[in-house]
């Protein structure tokens, strides 16, 4: 019997290992690599995602305002223990459990950032869990918060599989509320504006980068660095490159070397 753990992550355009973008999912790849638990990949296509989480019996952890379930990845099965997790900070926290050795995810540390949005946000957000780990919880709830507020940036450079893409822009415009895929569409003063929300955005959180870095505790990672980490990676494969480059440089280039330290860790198996 194999004891690898089943990691479920959403294929995008092959070649799905170099164009993986999903945020989640990232946050547990990143997760399990710091923990350097073996596991192996289960690439979903999006519109597969419902009827495999059904599938393996692990109910919607978020819904939409309407009630409905919102059915999403990453997905993480241990052969060893039978556990099923459907919701990555879940999954963070089980492993910080179940694998005690190596890294830890969860060291105590102040993480003082809030964001608030202007406006509703459509897609729901990881909710704040205020059981264990209450501050990397609201962490998570807050970065989500700022990231998806500005995610207009980087869903026009989503890297969809031609086979199913047709089917995959239906369901994103469904989830959005949206009429149509074009809808995403944003002129160029509307992108220009974003932009500098986007860098204001990061200027609240480049403070808590206050020490030599590249991590918020200095020279060792945690789960908070991979939280934003998980989000940088999505930019990185969705925002034109000069963008990608601003966001690397701002605030004296904190996340490009966040981006960078937090590399090793990437790796897809």
């Amino acid at each position: 019997m194999d004891t690898k753990l089943v990691f479920y992550d959403i294929a995008m355009c092959p070649p799905v290992e170099k164009n993986n973008s999903a945020v989640n999912p990232w946050k547990t790849r990143l997760a399990l690599n710091f923990k350097s638990v073996p596991y192996i990949t289960n690439w979903v296509k999006l519109p597969e995602v419902s009827s495999v989480r059904t599938s393996l019996g692990i109910p919607a952890c978020r819904k939409f305002a309407d009630g409905t379930d919102f059915h999403t990845l990453p997905i993480l099965v241990d052969p060893t223990t039978s556990r099923k997790l459907g919701d990555s900070f879940d999954i963070a926290v089980y492993l910080q459990k179940h694998y005690p050795s190596g890294n830890d995810l969860f060291p105590p540390q102040s993480l003082d950032y809030a964001f608030s949005p202007d406006t509703a946000i459509p897609i729901p957000l990881s909710e704040c869990d205020e059981g264990e780990y209450p501050q990397y919880a609201r962490f998570n709830m807050n970065i989500d918060a700022a990231f998806t507020t500005h995610v207009a940036l980087m869903v026009q450079g989503l890297s969809f599989d031609p086979a199913t893409a047709k089917e995959t822009k239906a369901e994103f415009v469904r989830r959005a509320g949206m009429s149509c895929w074009e809808d995403f569409a944003i002129t160029n003063e509307q992108r220009e504006k974003l932009i500098e929300s986007f860098r204001d955005m990061f200027e609240g959180l480049a403070k808590l980068f206050g020490g030599n870095g590249p991590f918020l505790l200095g020279d060792r990672a945690n789960y908070a660095d991979l939280i934003v980490g998980a989000w940088l990676r999505m930019a990185s494969k969705t925002l034109p490159g000069e963008e990608w480059e601003l966001v690397r440089g701002w605030h004296g280039g904190v996340f490009g070397r966040l981006y960078d330290a937090l590399e090793i860790y990437a790796v897809v198996q």
